[in-house]
């Protein structure tokens, strides 16, 4: 296409653009950006906001990284989807884990999950095209959807199905716009995990109204008691041909800041996906991809040392938060986070303010008691708290403990 210099124009345009303009900033990182102000400034504050392991790197992965730092190789550009030896360790891996087949040519490695949930919206949306998001759901999925063009459709729920739609919620939804489900099990915020019988009623339901299914699978080994995760092409191979896996080693690894996910689909879905990439961000740092091929090649160990502590830290803070009046926890089955119903505060006097809304609610919560939490309006479900559980045992129990004297205040 040739390139034409515009002419004269008397338009008036907005020095940004509408689309970066309507985008709502991260709840999440907010409520952390604030927390750490706070602790810069001597305060003691109790961060249950950020979503990301408080452990270190394993070590392993770490010198993998250092040595990577020494070789020249690693000084230069890879091509776009990533190091061979890193692809291949990922198909090798989701073999491993989910039992998904997949090539290695399958994959695409990005700067971490949000790129590769970026990149699906990006290659599956026109303008117009509805995406179906269970509610309540991470805040960035909207988000992306719309950068897209798309138009994102939230499919409530509540604790009275354990934060799960159905299929019947999911038709109920759907219009000849809709185009994708976007399915997360377990979830970020409420840590809900399907069973088996209703992933695979869901992937068959999207192969019957021939929709693409975008499923995260980021806490895929994040999951507690009896539950279990199930990868939805595995238990519908026809949908294979109309889905994206996304899934990167920031929550098995504690490898958050490393930044390298990755997401699997069909050819010409990681064909486009590429194409876009190349023109964003090129390929991932090479040393954030060694780091990552030694972290997808090796053993589970330090997971399964990591979800044994937060399984421990997920029945300590739902068990206390169920002892405050006016707070409902659900017990969540997977990821790292508490979705406590706090409705039973809102229009009630605290320290003489009557919050109306879990937002108001939050705010409180850090001004009074320096406790940080995430309001569930970030997540499409007012009156809820998002509270991470990936943080010390003893500030679990410290920041609960605030939270309780400052609700115990509450007065018609």
């Amino acid at each position: 296409m040739a390139f034409v210099a515009p002419g004269p124009s008397t338009t008036v345009r907005s020095r940004i653009s509408q689309r970066a303009a309507a985008i709502t900033p991260s709840a999440t990182l907010a409520v952390d950006a604030a927390a750490k102000a706070l602790q810069a400034a001597g305060e003691h504050v109790v961060g249950f906001g950020a979503g990301e392991p408080d452990f270190p790197t394993p070590a392993p992965i770490v010198e993998a990284a250092q040595a990577a730092c020494a070789d020249p190789a690693c000084h230069h550009y890879t091509p776009t989807p990533g190091l061979p030896a890193l692809r291949e360790a990922i198909a090798a891996k989701t073999r491993r884990d989910s039992g998904f087949e997949v090539a290695p040519s399958q994959v695409l490695v990005t700067n971490g999950a949000k790129q590769a949930v970026a990149n699906a919206f990006l290659v599956l949306c026109d303008p117009g095209d509805e995406v179906l998001i269970p509610a309540p759901y991470w805040t960035t999925y909207p988000e992306s959807v719309a950068i897209a063009d798309g138009v994102p459709i939230a499919v409530p729920s509540d604790e009275t199905t354990g934060f799960r739609v159905s299929v019947e919620d999911l038709e109920a939804a759907t219009t000849e716009r809709t185009k994708v489900l976007l399915f997360v099990s377990p979830s970020n915020p409420t840590g809900a995990v399907y069973p088996r019988d209703k992933i695979e009623a869901i992937g068959r339901w999207a192969v019957e109204r021939g929709l693409w299914v975008v499923t995260d699978e980021i806490y895929e080994h994040l999951v507690y008691g009896s539950a279990r995760h199930y990868s939805m092409p595995v238990l519908v191979p026809e949908l294979a041909e109309n889905c994206i896996v996304i899934n990167g080693v920031a929550k098995t690894y504690a490898m958050t800041g490393w930044r390298v996910g990755w997401m699997i689909g069909p050819p010409d879905a990681l064909a486009a996906a590429s194409n876009l990439q190349s023109h964003q961000t090129s390929n991932v740092s090479n040393v954030s991809q060694v780091a990552a091929l030694a972290a997808v090649s090796g053993d589970l160990g330090a997971a399964a040392a990591m979800r044994e502590a937060f399984d421990r830290r997920r029945r300590t803070i739902v068990g206390m938060l169920n002892e405050i009046e006016g707070v409902e926890c659900l017990e969540p089955e997977g990821a790292f986070y508490a979705f406590p119903s706090v409705k039973g505060l809102l229009g009630r006097e605290i320290r003489g303010r009557r919050p109306a809304t879990s937002a108001e609610l939050a705010d409180l919560c850090i001004a009074e008691a320096r406790v940080a939490v995430v309001p569930g309006e970030a997540f499409g479900a007012p009156g809820y708290f998002r509270m991470s559980y990936a943080l010390g045992d003893e500030d679990i129990v410290e920041g609960v403990s605030r939270l309780a004297s400052l609700f115990g205040e509450s007065r018609p």
